[in-house]
């Protein structure tokens, strides 16, 4: 019995001890369960905008990079030779230096061929800056970062597949125990098993800690990473700021140049600008006109009437625009040369006799009295300013020229008036030029015939028509007597007859 006792206490101790093991496994799996479930819940919103940070951020560095000029990974030097602005820049600089100095054109280039250089360094800076503090860190976030956390994610599961074979080995040797006949051997082999799996599971324990605690970091630092924007944003408002710097101190080299620049065209351009510009009394379109038709024009029938071809006209505007002096070939078509003079008065942004004094002008025209109505017109003539009226003496004591040949050109002041008379006077209003010419054209009429028919009495001084001498004066006529109120041969000229011995000449006087 005593035997019997003997033998049957191991195997009740044993069953005692395979039950309690067991116990432990099965409370043991119950709680890694627990756990896993627990971490899977708790770190897959991070894990899947992690997987998400890392797909927007690999896509945007992409784009960002595509997006510089210069070569990635390449040092300042090399950068700034490859940028597209470096070789415009140097096109530029070129071109200016083969046109010369004698070009306004090659003045700019080279000016601005400089302005273009100091932008590629600007941009060059600019772009190792993106590269140095946007680019990589974003690389490292997309490339590194977030895929060495989820590498980890991935070794936990590896880790727990090892703990799950370790753990169904040490069940399986427990099980070994209760049929087996070594019991001994067995139980040596079930401890050590059970090593093993502990070991496995602080393996997942610590991997598992380690990557809650990277996972966690990451959350903490999407502030952090959402600055590399932040700081992309003031790089590109920085490099702006400084690059609208280097255009803003340029800009007045270049306009200083292109004011000082004389080669301006002169039609389409206000009169004291070309004047200004070209050094000039009289501008340079109505003298070469005047010049050219007072060789060859005076007897020309319609003059300012009759058009002129339309491709000899523009060529005549080119080339008055080139403020050339070789003009021979025009001599022979007085049309082209009065149309040319005509669209040159057409042309000015304010006409010759001033926004400014249209409304005097009409007044003075509707005085009923002529000899006060010349008289008003006279104080109003007085009032433009000093170019305005050297330019129109100029123009109406060689219209007043013009009309002591009415018998032959049938250009009569009156004649002169109503063609001419919309150039040199317009209403400034909204409107084509053939509207406000109509609306005007009565009022004009009445103004410029009498300036033109008493010439003399309006502009008493002598005119020299080839005031730049950059034209030969034509030969004398001798048929200048076709009116009785002109007498150009003598130093004191007829006042109109109305106005003989009045006190409005004597007014005139005194002013």
């Amino acid at each position: 019995m005593a035997t019997l006792l003997s033998f049957s206490r191991p195997l009740y101790q044993s069953q005692k001890s395979r039950d309690s093991i067991n116990d432990r496994v099965l409370h043991h799996s119950l709680n890694l369960q627990v756990k896993n479930v627990l971490h899977i819940l708790s770190h897959a919103q991070i894990e899947r905008r992690m997987e998400l940070v890392r797909v927007v951020s690999h896509n945007t560095h992409k784009r960002m990079v595509s997006c510089l000029q210069g070569h990635i990974g390449t040092d300042a030097e090399k950068r700034h030779k490859k940028l597209p602005l470096t070789s415009l820049s140097q096109a530029m600089v070129e071109g200016g230096n083969q046109l010369g100095e004698d070009s306004l054109i090659g003045k700019m280039m080279e000016v601005c061929g400089e302005a273009e250089n100091r932008l590629a360094s600007e941009l060059m800076h600019h772009e190792l800056q993106i590269e140095k503090d946007v680019l990589d860190p974003l690389s490292q976030l997309a490339e590194v970062d977030v895929p060495n956390i989820l590498k980890q994610r991935k070794q936990l599961a590896k880790l727990v597949l090892d703990y799950d074979s370790a753990r169904a080995r040490w069940l399986q040797a427990t099980k070994s125990i209760i049929s087996g006949t070594n019991t001994q051997a067995l139980t040596a082999k079930a401890d050590l098993l059970k090593e093993e799996m502990d070991e496995a599971m602080n393996k997942v324990e610590l991997c598992k800690d380690q990557l809650a605690a990277d996972m966690y970091s990451f959350s903490s630092k999407e502030g952090e990473y959402a600055l590399y924007f932040v700081t992309l944003l003031e790089a590109q408002a920085d490099y702006h700021r400084k690059s609208l710097t280097v255009l803003e101190n340029v800009l007045p080299t270049i306009q200083a140049q292109q004011d000082s620049w004389t080669e301006k065209p002169a039609f389409g351009t206000g009169l004291d600008e070309h004047l200004k510009r070209s050094g000039r009394e009289i501008a340079l379109p109505i003298e070469a006109c005047v010049m050219m038709l007072l060789e060859t024009g005076m007897k020309e029938e319609g003059l300012f009437r009759i058009a002129a071809g339309a491709s000899k006209l523009k060529k005549l505007k080119a080339a008055l625009d080139c403020s050339t002096s070789q003009l021979e070939e025009f001599y022979s078509d007085p049309h082209a040369v009065a149309g040319a003079l005509k669209s040159y008065l057409r042309e000015l942004p304010e006409p010759l006799m001033t926004h400014l004094l249209y409304d005097e002008w009409i007044q003075a025209s509707s005085v009923s009295d002529p000899d006060k109505r010349l008289q008003a017109l006279w104080v109003v003539c007085n009032k433009l300013p000093k170019n305005n009226k050297t330019n129109l003496r100029y123009l109406v004591r060689f219209l007043s020229k013009l009309a002591h040949d009415s018998e032959a050109n049938k250009m009569t002041p009156s004649n002169i008036a109503i063609v001419l008379g919309p150039n040199l006077l317009w209403a400034k209003t909204e409107g084509s030029l053939a509207e406000m010419a109509a609306a005007t054209s009565v009022h004009v009429v009445a103004i410029v015939e009498p300036i033109i028919q008493h010439a003399d009495w309006f502009f008493p001084e002598e005119v020299d028509f080839n005031v730049s001498g950059m034209f030969a004066m034509p030969a004398p006529t001798s048929n200048h007597n076709n009116h009785a109120d002109y007498d150009c041969g003598t130093i004191e000229r007829k006042r109109p007859q109305s106005m003989v011995g009045t006190d409005s000449d004597v007014a005139r006087k005194d002013k």
